[in-house]
């Protein structure tokens, strides 16, 4: 009676296991599938093309840190490029003059992670 329980319960943990599993891949290929898709970016005219360098404080990393300002630097409509670098502490940004300003760039940037860890400073544009 026991050796038939516990066959019973192995193979439904195993039944559970397998269903479980088979649904996660799933919901991660969907999400994969999702994120990976490009985003189109509009053209910016030339004559609407300004680029502004500033000073990013605070950062304490490469990866964590500089690549995550220069990713939401590059989500913003109107920017073209953004680079981050982080052994200089500094941002370039080309970005639409139309649509974004170095205010509004500088209001991104100290607002990523908790609003208080990044400072924006010597702004040229």
């Amino acid at each position: 009676m026991n050796f038939t329980k516990s066959i019973l319960t192995i193979t439904l943990a195993s039944l559970l296991f397998v269903g479980c599993k088979e649904k996660t891949s799933e919901n991660v290929s969907e999400s994969a599938t999702e994120t990976n898709a490009p985003q189109a970016k509009k053209e910016i005219a030339a004559a609407n093309l300004q680029t502004a360098s500033f000073t990013i404080e605070g950062m304490t990393c490469a990866i964590g840190c500089a690549k995550t300002i220069e990713e939401e630097l590059n989500g913003l409509d109107g920017v073209e490029t953004a680079t981050v670098d982080f052994e200089k502490k500094l941002a370039t940004v080309s970005f639409d003059k139309t649509i974004l300003t170095p205010e509004s760039l500088t209001k991104v940037v100290e607002a990523t992670a908790d609003g208080k860890t990044y400072k924006v400073s010597n702004m040229k544009s």
